[in-house]
C-alpha cells in the first residue's frame, strides 16, 4: 500500500517530529500523487512503496526539525526540486514558510502546481526555470542531491537574500566539495541526519555568503 500510515507515524516518532493529523494525511496523499504521476511521467526512479516512504518521505522529513530551528516563516527556494523533495514536504510541515520549487523540467514544475492545488497548499508554488535566472530574494535556498556544493551556491547566488542561507542535503560528509567552495562561501554548520528505516549516511550543510569586513 502506498503511504503506510503506521510506518509514517513510527518514523515521525523516531524523528521526534510532531505533526497534526491533517498534515499526516497530506503527506500520505502526496506520496499517492507521486506514485500516480510517476506511472505516466517518470517523476522518480523509486517506485517501490516501501522505498518511497523511506527514500523520499522520511528522508525529506529528517530536515524539518533543523529547518524549524532556523526559520518558521519566510521564503524558501527548493532547487532542482524534481517531485517536490524536500520542498513539498517542507510546505506541508511548515505552513508559515512560502516554498517555491524550481526545476528545469516542465512536467515536474507542473506536478508541484498540481500538488499545491490538490492538497490545498497556498504556500507551495512550482516554477519551470533555471535557477540562474531567478533574482527574487529567498531566506533559505535548499537542495537535495542536486549538484556539487560549489555549483549549487554559484548557480543560486542571485536568489539568496542578503542575510539568507543555503541548506544542502547530502549523503556522506562531502569533504571534497567543501574544500572546493570559494572563499566567498562560509560553511557555518554541518549536521548529521538520521533517517528512520534507511541505513545510509545523511547530512545537511549550512552555508552563507561571507561578509566582507
Amino acid at each position: 500500500m502506498i503511504g503506510d500510515e503506521a510506518t509514517l507515524r513510527a518514523g515521525l516518532a523516531e524523528l521526534e517530529l510532531e505533526l497534526s493529523a491533517p498534515q499526516i494525511g497530506q503527506l500520505l496523499d502526496y506520496l499517492k500523487l507521486i506514485a500516480k504521476w510517476t506511472k505516466v511521467y517518470n517523476l522518480t526512479a523509486v517506485r517501490d512503496p516501501a522505498e518511497m516512504m523511506t527514500h523520499h518521505l522520511l528522508d525529506s522529513l529528517a530536515i524539518i526539525t533543523p529547518l524549524r530551528q532556523h526559520m518558521t516563516q519566510g521564503q524558501l527556494l527548493d532547487v532542482g526540486s524534481g517531485a517536490g523533495l524536500p520542498g513539498a514536504v517542507i510546505a506541508i510541515c511548515c505552513p508559515g514558510v512560502r516554498v517555491t520549487c524550481v526545476d528545469t523540467v516542465a512536467k515536474k514544475a507542473t506536478f508541484i502546481k498540481q500538488v499545491a492545488l490538490e492538497l490545498r497548499l497556498p504556500n507551495l508554488a512550482g516554477l519551470h526555470a533555471r535557477v540562474e535566472t531567478i533574482d527574487s530574494a529567498f531566506d533559505v535556498i535548499c537542495s537535495r542531491a542536486f549538484a556539487s556544493l560549489p555549483d549549487f551556491t554559484q548557480w543560486s547566488a542571485r536568489a539568496l537574500a542578503p542575510a539568507g542561507v543555503w541548506m544542502a542535503m547530502k549523503g556522506k560528509h562531502p569533504t571534497d566539495e567543501l574544500a572546493a567552495l570559494p572563499a566567498t562561501v562560509d560553511v557555518f554548520h554541518v549536521e548529521q541526519l538520521r533517517v528512520p528505516g534507511l541505513d545510509a549516511e545523511r547530512c545537511v550543510v549550512w552555508m552563507r555568503e561571507k561578509t566582507v569586513s
